[in-house]
């Protein structure tokens, strides 16, 4: 059975071309968030093998979203997605317990590389 997945980007074409990545490598997409409060949310009703999560976005941030799914569900596996020069929140979102990071603007290659080592 396909991993399934959950995108959580304020930008729609982010999640657009994240879903294609994943979707062209055999994963299923749980479900899109356009910020972290609608991710956290989506992840209590999917319960997803991972996350995407975006770090910079309205309402509720991918960090606080990320320290939110992590207390509801310590087992949860979040990889953050950061543009250059974030260097301090993508340490912050490692100590708060994300598996990995990617950096924007993507490379399928590194997307699936990180998934693969999160999920399998």
């Amino acid at each position: 059975m396909a991993k399934k997945i959950l995108i959580c980007d304020d930008a729609a074409f982010m999640r657009m071309m994240i879903k294609d990545i994943l979707t062209k490598n055999g994963y299923a997409i749980a479900g899109e968030a356009e910020n972290g409060k609608v991710a956290v949310d989506k992840y209590n009703e999917t319960k997803p093998d991972l996350v995407m999560m975006d770090i910079t976005m309205p309402e509720m941030d991918g960090i606080q979203a990320l320290k939110t799914i992590k207390a509801n569900d310590p087992g949860a596996t979040v990889i953050m997605c950061s543009a250059m020069g974030q260097q301090a929140m993508v340490i912050e979102s490692i100590q708060s317990g994300a598996k990995d990071f990617i950096v924007k603007p993507f490379q399928a290659d590194r997307v699936i590389e990180a998934v693969k080592k999160a999920v399998g």
